[in-house]
């Protein structure tokens, strides 16, 4: 009996859901060859089978999928219950190979399939629709700041670059008013500007939007927008608020080199400015809380370079720059001798371990043989 292709292509988005790629893959593809017939079967599928390669890392071969779907849906205007939409679109301006203006072409044609979906919603008041709706205006807001971005870097050149920014990030924020996102973008367009006060502003009500929420709630803004939020308070000097941001980051996942990392360039910018974090108790930072912030800047730092070597990561200026910080700290307020036998104990430890492991394989190998 012939499988329905409707049923496995909703088999596939599970797999691919749960983190196994490999097997909606084959499942994706299973539906495609059954449903070649049927329009709708074979858009979806289409457009799955892009998302499941770039989950795989076979960046071409989605990009091909995903061309595919625009020569069935060259405007979005189909349905995405029957496979249309603008995410074709939206992961071809993400893969663009040229970028700059390839990219701001593929994210337009995205934002212009919301635009229609979005008028095609007004005035329906279901709790169904108006969640979609939500959803769209989310997407749309998104790619609104998506170009900005690209016309504060790649297209700074052009002329008409900041007029650009501005009307985009002046439709995101009609689209979504209170969206983290969207007010972390429109603090980076003021910063270009030298706009400091309209961007602390920004990122300071960015942050009043989800700071009390839980961390699984929705609502909070993904890890990598959070590290960027981070950054962009740095910038602006507000390194306090900056610094109970990562903290938070941190409690999410401690393997975060570069929240740690930042963290640490946070306390070091206090410094500085001769300030001592607010948890620090009175008493020891009373007497000197430059002191008081460097010892902490360096503890961050030296988890940040712990965490850097374990985990293999690949960013060598920020290494650089940490390894810099450190050595400058040393030699203002001396080693840390009780640190440094607790990073060398643990470092032991570690060894230990992969000492314990080594033998351990060489165990199994000599009962295998």
């Amino acid at each position: 009996m012939a499988e329905d292709p409707s049923k496995l292509l909703d088999q596939a988005t599970i797999l691919l859901q749960t983190g196994r790629a490999d097997e909606a893959l084959l499942t994706a593809q299973q539906a495609l060859t059954l449903g070649v017939e049927n329009p709708s079967v074979r858009l979806q599928a289409i457009n799955l089978l892009g998302e499941i390669n770039v989950e795989l890392g076979e960046i071409e071969t989605a990009r091909d999928y995903f061309l595919n779907a625009v020569e069935l849906d060259p405007t979005g205007s189909i349905p995405e219950s029957d496979g249309g939409g603008a995410e074709k679109f939206m992961w071809l301006a993400q893969l663009s190979e040229q970028g700059g203006t390839d990219s701001v072409q593929w994210f337009e044609k995205g934002v212009s399939s919301l635009r229609r979906t979005l008028e095609t919603l007004e005035g329906k008041t279901s709790p169904e629709e108006v969640l979609f709706a939500e959803e769209k205006k989310a997407k749309l807001s998104n790619a609104l700041c998506a170009v900005a971005e690209i016309y504060m870097t790649d297209l700074s050149w052009e002329e008409d670059a900041e007029a650009r920014c501005e009307a985009l990030i002046t439709e995101a924020l009609t689209v979504t008013p209170n969206a983290p996102e969207v007010l972390q973008t429109f603090a980076s367009i003021r910063i270009s500007q030298s706009k400091i006060e309209e961007a602390q502003e920004a990122l300071k009500k960015s942050i009043t939007l989800w700071k009390d929420l839980a961390p699984e709630d929705p609502k909070v803004p993904d890890f990598a927008v959070r590290i960027s939020l981070a950054r962009l308070l740095m910038e602006v000097t507000l390194e306090f608020e900056a610094l109970e941001v990562l903290e938070r980051l941190i409690l999410e996942d401690d393997q975060s080199v570069e929240a740690w990392y930042l963290g640490g360039w946070c306390l070091y910018l206090l410094a500085e400015k001769r300030q001592a974090p607010k948890d620090i108790v009175e008493d020891e930072a009373a007497e000197s809380p430059r002191h008081a912030s460097l010892i902490a800047s360096r503890e961050w730092l030296k988890q940040s370079l712990k965490l850097y070597e374990k985990l293999q990561y690949e960013d060598e200026p920020l290494q650089a720059h940490a390894l810099e910080l450190i050595q400058g700290m040393t030699e203002e307020i001396g080693e840390d001798d009780e640190s440094e036998a607790e990073m060398e104990g643990e470092g032991e430890d570690w060894d230990e371990e992969i000492e314990a492991d080594s033998d351990d394989d060489e165990d199994h190998e000599m009962a295998d043989s």
